[in-house]
């Protein structure tokens, strides 16, 4: 990870917005994104960088609930939240000396905009679903016992879709619990 005055201030600065959560769950999540990006891409440009500890600030502002439920609410909640990163990492990127076209730049990478032919919004998405299934899948396995085995390789395959060879790589590279790699086989069939 590149190291830099303006990086490190930029990264506090998302650091102290997600510790406010209420919940105590973004900024580690947020940390576990860095981490991933260091295990993934150890290469990574400062705007990946941001991009990655960034791509959730202060996301408990945005509610789910205040959509409605479904595929439709459920997409028009992402795409809310997706706006509302962005505008947060461009404030605070700005506030740190970054120019506009720098600021585009991460918030373009926040959006996953490109998806599949933008490296850097691929790279995110990558590192998403590898903090997904390393950190919170046995979670919400845990918390769904009503959804069955294909039920859950179904949400998984829907995942492991958005990631390419370097995001399945890392997957099947974790170590985990039999169950766990049994469900990733089936989302990979």
């Amino acid at each position: 990870m590149p190291t830099n005055h303006r990086l490190t201030s930029t990264l506090a600065e998302i650091d102290a917005a997600n510790a406010l959560d209420p919940r105590q769950r973004e900024l580690v999540y947020a940390e576990r994104m860095s981490d991933g990006l260091v295990r993934l891409y150890p290469d990574a440009s400062e705007a990946l960088c941001i991009a990655a500890r960034g791509q959730h600030i202060r996301r408990w502002q945005i509610e789910r609930s205040a959509y409605p439920l479904g595929r439709a609410g459920y997409n028009a909640w992402r795409a809310a939240c997706r706006d509302h990163h962005g505008r947060l990492i461009a404030g605070i990127m700005g506030r740190h000396g970054y120019g506009d076209g720098e600021i585009a730049r991460v918030v373009k990478i926040v959006r996953k905009e490109e998806l599949k032919r933008d490296p850097e919004s691929q790279a995110l998405e990558n590192v998403v679903g590898f903090v997904f299934v390393a950190h919170y899948l046995d979670e919400f396995v845990a918390a769904h016992p009503d959804y069955d085995e294909a039920k859950f390789a179904d949400i998984l395959r829907k995942t492991l879709r958005k990631m390419d060879p370097v995001g399945h790589a890392a997957v099947l590279a974790l170590p985990l619990p039999d169950a766990t790699r049994r469900l990733i086989g089936l989302a990979m069939a």
